[in-house]
């Protein structure tokens, strides 16, 4: 357990996904750039074995958006999206209906 003062240090927005492209020295992650909210940003995500790059274009994802860079396999990641895993499933949280990017998560 932690405080909820240690929780509300994330900063969880949404965003959206602009582009996605293969990320090149790994066959299971994806390079994300993402909107949010006037700021475009690079995210690494393992996803490549559960979405089409089609089924994340365009659509509005949850990230940490206060999570110190990371350099993954290469390539900066400036963020984390957010998945639930269920067995072998991984399923990306999505706000359930229009937000804008920038928005909260709260």
């Amino acid at each position: 357990m932690i405080p909820f003062a240690e929780f509300q240090k994330l900063d969880l927005r949404v965003a959206k996904v602009l582009s996605v492209e293969n990320h090149p020295n790994a066959d299971k992650l994806y390079v994300l750039k993402i909107d949010l909210g006037g700021t475009e940003r690079q995210i690494v995500a393992g996803l490549r074995a559960h979405y089409t790059p089609e089924q994340l274009l365009g659509s509005a994802i949850v990230v940490v958006a206060n999570l110190e860079t990371a350099v993954l396999r290469g390539v900066e990641s400036q963020g984390m999206l957010l998945a639930a895993q269920d067995g072998p499933k991984v399923l990306v949280l999505r706000p359930d209906g229009e937000a804008a990017p920038g928005s909260r998560v709260s």
